[in-house]
């Protein structure tokens, strides 16, 4: 049986990827949150603090429209949602010797990369080999952060426009290759698009806030996936 520090140091090892493929993108946030007005301090301790791509990015909408704290909290809510059930699930895969509060530990860091690692562990999974991933990947993260900002207060606004793409080219790379193989998929992501750009430019709905244009449309759009093409489950 490993010692804990042995699940630790596992950990650490198996999370250089996360924490490198973090790195890339929490730079780019860093960039964006130093446009939005946020201090180097503050971006970083969002990061820190938070650890989602997606909550965090869709914060920054929220914060550039003056949006209330309840649409921020219901945006994050929604958007962050699906932390919930993973850490449901993982604390259900997690030694059943461990004490209670390494479950909540264990959750503050639990991301899609973290949880996938975490599952994939054969048997019961150490909450320390959780510990070692989440470790590297939220150093990644805020180090990432760090640099964006840093680099969005030196860098030439040329160049900073180059990189702030980078941020949608992740997203591109996300959707596409899932897309090709899913009819269902590209529709729902045409929707996304035509829904964003009527919020954006129709007389009415422009005058939404962000906040609120971000729970509408996470709301509308998983909605009609959930009622239009429901994921069927297997049934043994």
């Amino acid at each position: 049986m490993e010692s804990k520090g042995a699940f630790f140091k596992r950990g650490m090892k198996d999370g250089i990827p996360i924490c490198l493929g973090y790195l890339a993108v929490s730079f780019s946030f860093g960039i964006m949150a130093l446009k939005t007005g946020l201090s180097t301090f503050q971006a970083v301790l969002m990061s820190l603090l938070n650890l989602t791509s997606a909550g965090q990015f869709a914060s920054l909408s929220v914060i550039t429209a003056a949006g209330s704290y309840v649409e921020m909290a219901l945006s994050q809510l929604i958007i962050n949602l699906r932390y919930c059930l993973m850490s449901c699930s993982l604390s259900q895969k997690m030694d059943p010797q461990a004490p209670f509060y390494h479950r909540f530990f264990v959750a503050y860091g639990n991301t899609d990369e973290v949880f996938a690692l975490s599952s994939s562990v054969k048997g019961y999974v150490s909450p320390f080999y959780s510990y070692g991933i989440i470790l590297v990947a939220v150093a990644g993260w805020t180090m990432g952060t760090l640099l964006g900002a840093v680099a969005g207060s030196v860098l030439p606004a040329r160049v900073l426009s180059a990189l702030g793409i980078a941020l949608y080219a992740m997203f591109i790379a996300i959707i596409i290759p899932p897309a090709k193989e899913s009819r269902v998929l590209q529709a729902l992501i045409l929707s996304a698009m035509v829904l964003s750009t009527a919020f954006t430019h129709a007389p009415v709905l422009r005058d939404i806030s962000g906040g609120i244009q971000v729970i509408i449309l996470t709301v509308a759009v998983a909605a009609a996936a959930a009622c239009l093409a429901p994921v069927k489950e297997d049934v043994r």
